[in-house]
């Protein structure tokens, strides 16, 4: 049990990273919030070729993982584009608050249908990962303004969908005898939605842009399939209930140490309250 436990814990400290790495650079791009989209399916193909390579391209093709897996894919892509629509009414101080304990919900429903338990510090560790996603999720302006009230239905779909995602992540790999599958058919997922992110972003291509644009914001949306690739075995060798908060809450860390290295940015004071939570709630996983 012990190895298992120092696995997941890995697992989830490479998605923190390139989470974190991912979020500090993914707003310097010209391209649309939906071309940004078709790049990040894109780039799930190359960690979806070493999953395969890792199986010798032996996919589990049996209907029941195949579509759980599907199910993870759809839940976090189709999110990824509703948000792009809760964002066209409300700004992101608005929007990202609410979406940002979708873990709550990977909480209940772990607890109640996979009958997880942790210990008493386990439950002040999950605490202490909701006040991290907090605490980063306050605005640090409000610069924008709210066209219409819709954006809360639209927040709403993508606070449940990813919620429900990380739920059924882990009845996927309780249904395959690899992770790899399920990463595989996430990213069949995420490339099926590219025609609806082309036409929501009406019709515009790449080829407007630069090639050197392009390809930035490719290796940029690597990191992020990348951490979605260790949070699949995360989420299989550990707990749902405590691999969802901990991934979320601690990205923003990095993003933060970052900032301030790269850009001087000082961080505010619920941000700092947010990373001594989020690094405290790491010590306690740990022990878990």
């Amino acid at each position: 049990m012990a190895q298992k436990k120092n696995t997941w814990l890995l697992y989830a400290l490479v998605t923190m990273v390139t989470w974190g790495i991912w979020g500090a650079f993914s707003d310097q791009t010209v391209l649309p919030k939906t071309l940004v989209y078709v790049m990040w399916a894109l780039s799930m193909v190359p960690p979806a070729l070493v999953a395969l390579a890792n199986i010798k391209f032996k996919l589990d093709v049996r209907s029941k993982p195949a579509l759980l897996s599907m199910g993870v894919g759809l839940l976090g892509a189709g999110g990824q584009l509703v948000l792009f629509l809760a964002l066209d009414y409300a700004p992101a101080y608005l929007v990202m608050p609410m979406i940002s304990v979708a873990p709550i919900v990977t909480v209940i429903l772990s607890a109640l249908f996979l009958k997880e338990k942790v210990s008493k510090l386990g439950y002040v560790g999950i605490a202490l990962a909701f006040v991290a996603l907090v605490c980063f999720a306050l605005p640090d302006s409000k610069d924008g303004v709210v066209s219409s009230w819709i954006w809360i239905l639209y927040a709403s779909v993508v606070f449940v969908f990813w919620g429900i995602q990380a739920f059924v992540m882990k009845l996927a790999n309780n249904s395959t005898p690899d992770a790899e599958s399920v990463f595989v058919y996430m990213a069949i997922s995420a490339m099926v939605l590219i025609p609806v992110a082309l036409l929501m972003g009406g019709g515009e291509s790449l080829s407007a842009y630069g090639a050197g644009e392009v390809w930035k914001v490719f290796f940029v949306q690597i990191l992020n399939a990348i951490g979605a690739f260790t949070l699949v075995y995360a989420n299989r060798y550990g707990k749902a209930m405590i691999v969802a908060p901990l991934a979320d809450a601690c990205a923003p860390v990095i993003m933060c140490v970052i900032s301030l290295i790269l850009y001087s940015a000082v961080p505010t004071v619920p941000q700092v309250i947010g990373m001594v939570a989020a690094i405290s709630c790491v010590f306690i996983f740990s022990r878990e």
